[in-house]
């Protein structure tokens, strides 16, 4: 269904020893719309954690030289989300290649209210980069994030996938329809069963997001 990329905030890399971007797949079963899920059982999952992310949707196949300007005109709408990601190495003690054989961590990506970008692409390329996001459980803060954090925005996340699959013999480039989930805001926090968590954005147009984990 897509591409998810990972550790693009650079404010994380010393906590994991992980020092530049990777990416993985995103699968039919492991993709949600938070506006169809009641709870997302977490029984499948090894030592899952919570990321609020911007995701893409595409309309166009980017190229690794268009700038951002050009680049959104690839972009068919955007959302806040949470990948679920998990470790199968005990404890999150992994290296980086660890992480590649992973498929980036990946567990589960859960999309809030989509919202189409070319009608207020202005908009989009100045708030993106400029944002706020509060991760709150039970509606406790846990942790604050800046859209700056994932390699100075979002859309410069994209672009940054799309430049390392350009140069890639083994992995096809990002085609239209490909869903792209972009980097977590936040520190990815632990979660477990009855709780609730959500992300409250400040300075951009999208909406309020939650999920219950049973």
């Amino acid at each position: 269904m897509g591409r998810k990329i990972g550790f693009t905030n650079r404010t994380i890399w010393p906590e994991y020893g992980v020092y530049a971007p990777i990416w993985g797949y995103v699968f039919d079963r492991s993709l949600h719309a938070l506006t169809a899920l009641d709870t997302l059982p977490l029984g499948s999952f090894s030592e899952p954690r919570i990321e609020p992310e911007i995701v893409f949707g595409l309309s166009a196949a980017p190229s690794a030289w268009m700038d951002e300007t050009a680049l959104s005109s690839c972009i068919e709408w955007v959302a806040l989300g949470f990948e679920i990601v998990q470790s199968i190495f005990p404890g999150w003690k992994f290296s980086a290649a660890d992480t590649i054989a992973a498929n980036g961590l990946h567990g589960a990506l859960l999309i809030g209210p989509r919202h189409p970008f070319a009608p207020r692409a202005t908009e989009w390329q100045r708030t993106l980069p400029a944002f706020q996001i509060d991760l709150n459980c039970g509606g406790r803060l846990i942790d604050r994030g800046h859209a700056d954090n994932v390699l100075g925005g979002p859309l410069s996340a994209l672009r940054h996938l799309a430049g390392l699959l350009a140069n890639d013999p083994l992995n096809p480039p990002l085609a239209a329809g490909e869903i792209i989930s972009t980097g977590t805001l936040t520190r990815a926090m632990p979660v477990a069963a009855g709780e609730v968590w959500s992300a409250a954005p400040a300075g951009i147009a999208l909406d309020e997001i939650r999920v219950r984990f049973g």
